[in-house]
């Protein structure tokens, strides 16, 4: 059911600093799972319900890669483009899109994924907020609740109360952007800051549970990413796969590739158009292979996402890990994807270790990279782009 005259903005301006080594070279929001950036696998929800989607972007080359992409239309949707001029925050991003909203509109982030069913339901209720009770409340904003009505939002509260996840997806009316804000302590305008002076001005927001949130705010939530959208895809092979092969669970497999014989896949799995899996590879679930990729003999493809036009040579194993595009990585490339010691991978974030809360997280390697033969890159670390690694090189620091 297609809302008349529903507007959606989509907040596509961030850098996405804790995205990198992946976003030193691209928009956070085209990162890709399933052959589709996650700002497209959004469209693609919002596709039938509402008739227009304002993209908000910076006025920059890699937000212009956006509009290259998307272009002026996506399936049925009309696409406009909103500029925010300085990166103030989200207060300003959201407020940016003013002149173009007619009235209601939605309001979601372009780098989480939603689900369509979810979607349709807030749009059944008017204002409303997109929550999701999560496990660890004091790492989200967190909405209270009285009689289904949010009745407080609180940034990562040391004493949540509740488990329920503001999800950055709402519906609200034009008038939001007549309260006044005021810039956050980290010097930015905070599009909260709008959401709690209507919740205290207006008597709340009406609340929709979410059935489908993943946000998406470090490099191994995409895997997580491409974990929900296998589970929920539906088999379709228009490649070739050779007699000989062992085939379990549903494929996603594009035109032109070729799985050669021996080679064993274990679903759900993605491989793009016109790439190559070599004789006697091992493919386990939920990985995401790009368009163009070429895999050698005997690899292991272990729950990864590998980039486009990337090449992977025989033997190597690559389990929990995320591969940039156009990546050579050598014979036997190695990346290991647990500690010894049982404990949860960690990893360094502008200069913090954060822990990943994965038992197994192999490593995560940057657009146009260069590994020589037996490279062993061990858990949680990262190599930026174009760097190039000599043979038998061990990884145990990020490579900037």
């Amino acid at each position: 059911m297609k809302y008349k005259d529903m507007e959606a903005v989509i907040m596509a301006a961030g850098r996405g600093e804790r995205m990198q080594p992946l976003s030193s070279t691209k928009q956070k929001h085209l990162l890709k799972v399933l052959g589709k950036s996650i700002l497209e696998h959004n469209l693609e929800q919002l596709d039938g319900l509402v008739e227009t989607a304002i993209l908000v972007i910076r006025p920059d080359e890699r937000c212009k890669e956006i509009k290259r992409t998307i272009g002026k239309k996506y399936g049925g949707i009309k696409i406009k483009y909103a500029l925010q001029a300085e990166p103030l925050g989200t207060g300003d991003a959201a407020k940016t899109a003013l002149p173009l909203i007619k009235d209601r509109f939605l309001l979601l982030n372009g780098d989480d994924l939603y689900g369509k069913k979810d979607i349709q339901n807030v749009l059944g209720k008017f204002p409303c907020i997109l929550v999701k009770e999560v496990d660890q409340p004091r790492f989200f904003g967190i909405v209270s609740q009285r009689g289904g009505i949010a009745d407080s939002l609180t940034e990562k509260p040391e004493s949540p109360a509740s488990n329920l996840a503001n999800t950055g997806l709402y519906y609200l009316p034009k008038d939001i952007f007549q309260f006044s804000i005021e810039k956050s302590e980290r010097g930015e305008y905070e599009f909260t800051d709008y959401v709690k002076q209507f919740i205290a001005g207006k008597g709340g927001l009406d609340i929709q549970e979410a059935g489908k949130w993943i946000p998406i705010s470090f490099c191994w939530h995409l895997m997580d990413a491409s974990r929900a959208l296998l589970e929920n895809a539906e088999e379709q092979i228009s490649g070739k796969i050779e007699k000989g092969c062992e085939i379990s669970g549903n494929l996603l497999i594009g035109k032109g590739t070729v799985i050669k014989s021996g080679t064993r896949i274990e679903g759900p799995v993605y491989i793009g158009r016109h790439g190559r899996v070599g004789r006697d590879c091992f493919i386990r679930k939920f990985s995401s292979i790009g368009e163009g990729v070429e895999i050698g003999e005997g690899a292991t493809i272990d729950n990864s996402i590998i980039g486009d036009k990337t090449e992977i040579g025989a033997g190597s194993f690559i389990a929990d890990s995320v591969v940039g595009d156009s990546c050579e990585l050598g014979t036997g490339t190695t990346t290991l994807n647990f500690n010894e010691n049982g404990r949860t991978v960690e990893t360094l974030i502008k200069g913090k270790l954060v822990d990943t809360k994965k038992a197994k997280f192999g490593a995560i390697i940057g657009d146009k990279v260069r590994a020589g033969a037996g490279v062993v890159v061990y858990p949680g670390k990262k190599i930026w782009p174009n760097k190039s690694l000599p043979d038998g090189q061990k990884i145990t620091e990020d490579i900037q």
